[in-house]
């Protein structure tokens, strides 16, 4: 085998096994199943498109052996008899046509997901904010309670220090965001207590209190809805677009590669022999 024939077969052999390692990667995205949930279809979808160009690196150096091969054709130096290789082409190019369709059709599916999974998270955020809103009622109609009972207001306090300091409740792990909030009821209370024996002036600081509770949860409410929408803005974005520009490429390779292998004539052509002038 000459240095031709080697750099041809190891080309094709290397885009074989990038090829075929790709399909293997979909496998392992794709199992198991799991269309019930929407953040498995959006991982998969966006698995599959970070994925897809490896199949096309492994189809260019099919191409490329194929390529060495007609030109050692083309200078009278046949790497193999005629007939006697197997020819990648074909299948290469029927996958190139799935792989078109595969990505073209993965945008839509894909944007729709992003698009449910995206008013899902805004009717969460939209919840949240409602049962946020009934928590600052709740609570300020605690404070206004415990403020006619001074004793019960320092056993408030107190019961708070003692879940900042343990950092659980109800048996239950508090996070960083949760405590916070904790030691900011704490120091209202505080504050409160002594207000209390003020009645002006106390409901003055609730007034105060009431309007900076509801303004910090529009605030994140707010913060958390344009996340939402920016991130799957992002994910259609970079995802969408990548998806097409696969399917572009895919399909455009598949339909010249598959249209030359039909109009191509079988068996190899023989050079015309030159004409003599006599």
């Amino acid at each position: 085998m000459n240095y031709s024939a080697f750099t041809s077969l190891a080309l094709k052999l290397i885009g074989v096994v990038f090829v075929l390692s790709s399909m293997l990667d979909y496998l392992t995205i794709l199992i198991p199943p799991n269309l019930a949930s929407q953040s498995w279809k959006i991982g998969a979808v966006a698995g599959i498109v970070d994925r897809g160009v490896v199949p096309l690196v492994g189809m260019a150096f099919v191409m490329v052996g194929y390529l060495i091969d007609g030109l050692a054709t083309a200078n009278n130096a046949p790497l193999k008899k005629p007939g006697s290789k197997f020819n990648l082409k074909l299948p290469v190019y029927i996958l190139s046509a799935f792989l078109g369709l595969l990505f073209l059709l993965a945008v839509p599916f894909h944007l729709s997901n992003l698009n449910s999974a995206k008013t899902d998270a805004l009717a969460r955020i939209e919840q949240g904010a409602g049962q946020g809103a009934e928590q600052i009622q709740q609570f300020l109609t605690q404070v206004d309670t415990l403020s006619k009972n001074p004793g019960r207001l320092n056993e408030q306090v107190q019961r708070l220090n003692q879940v900042i300091e343990s950092g659980q409740a109800q048996g239950r792990q508090l996070n960083a965001q949760q405590l916070e909030t904790l030691r900011q009821q704490r120091q209202q209370l505080q504050g409160l207590r002594d207000l209390a024996k003020n009645p002006e002036d106390y409901k003055k600081r609730t007034d105060e209190l009431k309007n900076q509770l509801e303004t910090q949860l529009r605030e994140r409410s707010k913060q958390a809805e344009s996340q939402a929408t920016t991130q799957a803005l992002k994910q259609s974005l970079r995802i969408g677009l990548s998806s097409l520009m696969l399917a572009i490429v895919y399909s455009v390779i598949g339909w010249i590669g598959l249209k030359s292998e039909i109009t191509s004539p079988k068996g190899p052509k023989m050079p015309a022999r030159p004409k003599v002038k006599r």
